[in-house]
């Protein structure tokens, strides 16, 4: 079986530490490895430094090879990768994830450092538009406890909302996590209440397949669609949402609401492209 592989995002700000800890959480469940990628963007060494670019760069191998050193500490059977890239950050990440077998990137949604301002908050909407793998988003400063026990998987009126399915269900396997199947009755009328009560059965077989517990739960939306689920997760004590990248209107991420999830999520986000690629529960 191919090596799965965590691809975390590196700007040495609290933020993209944050997402390492849960990258090793997630490996020391899945036995994937780690790699802690930074990309130099054009320029930067001149803004942030006197010294010339080869004194920037070796600091910033210092800094990953302690940041390594971290995660061997508490995954010392873990293997991790440091990796230097150069350009524009997303792309680069992500065309290093496609090289990877079975990626997912973690990644902070803030980044602010002494490295360079705003690195990774810059890029967390360029990455979750152009991605073709799962990507791992969480904001700064959320304290939240990173062994998985409840996973919160909306299920919409989209067509591809059943896709997260096997993210969640393989999640849940691992870390021996409940899966909250919540039925998003959005509009609120008796053709979706149908559509969406289908959908959770076929997400309860998905669970029952894998010997994974869970729960339906139906969840009638008026209003403030964004807030009323993340409201819902807080309630029932969930530590990660996973939800598909859509375009649709009545999507937890459609374009007009993705701004509110990343600024306001009081817990890590997993975002499914809407494609048939290589993703960590292959």
């Amino acid at each position: 079986m191919n090596k799965k592989n965590i691809i975390v995002g590196v700007d040495f700000s609290n933020s993209s530490h944050n997402a390492m800890r849960h990258a090793v959480s997630i490996a020391l469940k899945t036995g994937a490895e780690i790699h802690l990628v930074w990309v130099k963007t054009p320029g930067v060494a001149n803004n942030v430094t006197d010294d010339g670019g080869d004194n920037y760069i070796h600091k910033v191998q210092t800094s990953l090879e302690d940041w390594k050193k971290e995660c061997k500490m508490e995954a010392p059977n873990v293997e991790v990768n440091t990796v230097i890239l150069e350009g524009k950050v997303h792309t680069e990440i992500l065309k290093y994830a496609a090289n990877q077998s079975i990626p997912i990137v973690v990644m902070g949604t803030h980044g602010t450092s002494g490295f360079e301002e705003g690195y990774i908050g810059n890029n967390a909407n360029r990455l979750i538009k152009e991605a073709r793998v799962p990507i791992l988003i969480m904001r700064e400063n959320i304290e939240i406890k990173r062994d998985l026990h409840n996973i919160y998987a909306p299920i919409d009126l989209s067509f591809e909302t059943l896709q997260k399915m096997r993210y969640a269900t393989y999640l849940g396997k691992c870390f021996a996590a409940k899966v909250l199947i919540v039925g998003v009755y959005y509009p609120n009328n008796a053709d979706t209440r149908h559509i969406i009560n289908v959908q959770m059965r076929h997400a309860s077989d998905m669970c029952e397949d894998k010997n994974v517990r869970h729960e339906m739960v139906p969840l009638t939306v008026h209003k403030d669609y964004v807030q009323t689920l993340l409201n819902h997760a807080h309630e029932l004590d969930a530590n990660l949402i996973v939800i598909m990248r859509e375009e649709s209107e009545t999507d937890f991420t459609s374009s007009s609401n993705m701004t509110e999830i990343l600024s306001t999520s009081k817990m890590p986000l997993l975002i499914i492209p809407n494609v048939q690629s290589a993703g960590l529960g292959r």
